[in-house]
């Protein structure tokens, strides 16, 4: 489904896999940049939307996070192509705020039941 010109939906059936899985999958056709927009309602979601910084290029505004928050998103997805991204973000932001990234890895190490944090901040530490 086209939703503007240069925008469409990744689903079919966009309206039921929001609901389902609170992400709304999107395209930019021109440059095929996959757009994923959280509909988060957990206090995390809700400090990285109002932590955000608001870029706009050409007619499109968006909201992007900041280097901590996004190395938190990518730490809990924790696929390998999400830690070499953590490597690059840490690389061109030598100065991000480690305990904010330890305090919500760690948070969602105990929720997940998994150990998140060891690699990660090995990744910080260098």
């Amino acid at each position: 489904m086209k939703l503007d010109k240069n925008i469409e939906t990744r689903v079919n059936d966009i309206q039921e896999f929001a609901k389902r899985n609170r992400v709304l999958p999107l395209i930019h056709t021109p440059t095929d940049i996959e757009i994923d927009i959280s509909m988060g309602i957990m206090p995390f979601e809700i400090e990285l939307v109002e932590r955000a910084s608001k870029k706009s290029f050409s007619t499109l505004s968006v909201r992007l996070p900041t280097p901590e928050d996004l190395i938190i998103m990518k730490a809990i997805a924790h696929r390998p192509k999400d830690l070499e991204d953590i490597r690059t973000i840490v690389d061109k932001n030598p100065d991000i705020d480690t305990k904010r990234i330890k305090k919500w890895v760690t948070d969602f190490s105990e929720v997940l039941e998994k150990d998140l944090w060891k690699e990660i901040e090995e990744i910080l530490n260098g």
